[in-house]
């Protein structure tokens, strides 16, 4: 049985065929966050944004959400953060019909010096974190797409 991981999303959904997908992984066996790698070289400027799709999709249990955050090496030295603060990766996001759960970081530079990341440079960390439900709000809805589909 699969408790916790990290899959490469089906071909139909890839946004990079021609690439070889790095698995997120640790840097240390006592590391809590899972690396995660660009899968494209780009640049922006002050203020630009990008979404890194990478092609990545990850399955975990009941009761776990997925949490993103930028590295500290991106964020204090480059100056680049999350457009969304921390990402939020729920369990039924995996295998959605919409993109088949492929996860997007979108970064955005707030320092005031043109940033360029590598093809395979570590971007963002990922940590599996149990969460407990509220006795009332709680909702039946099932997810019908991708990226910013609940509630709609």
């Amino acid at each position: 049985m699969k408790n916790r991981g990290f899959e490469v999303v089906a071909d139909k959904h890839r946004k990079h065929l021609d690439k070889s997908i790095n698995i997120p992984k640790r840097g240390s066996k006592t590391s809590a966050g899972y690396d995660f790698y660009s899968t494209e070289t780009f640049t922006l400027k002050h203020g630009e944004k990008f979404v890194v799709w990478t092609d990545i999709k990850a399955y975990m249990l009941e009761g776990e959400v997925l949490n993103i955050y930028v590295r500290s090496s991106i964020g204090i030295k480059k100056g680049l953060v999350l457009a969304n603060g921390t990402g939020i990766i729920d369990q039924d996001y995996y295998n959605n019909p919409s993109n088949d759960g492929n996860i997007g970081i979108c970064l955005i530079n707030i320092s005031k010096e043109e940033v360029t990341i590598e093809e395979g440079e570590r971007i963002a960390q990922a940590i599996f974190i149990q969460f407990l439900p509220a006795d009332n709000g709680n909702s039946l809805e099932e997810r019908k797409g991708g990226l910013g589909s609940t509630g709609e």
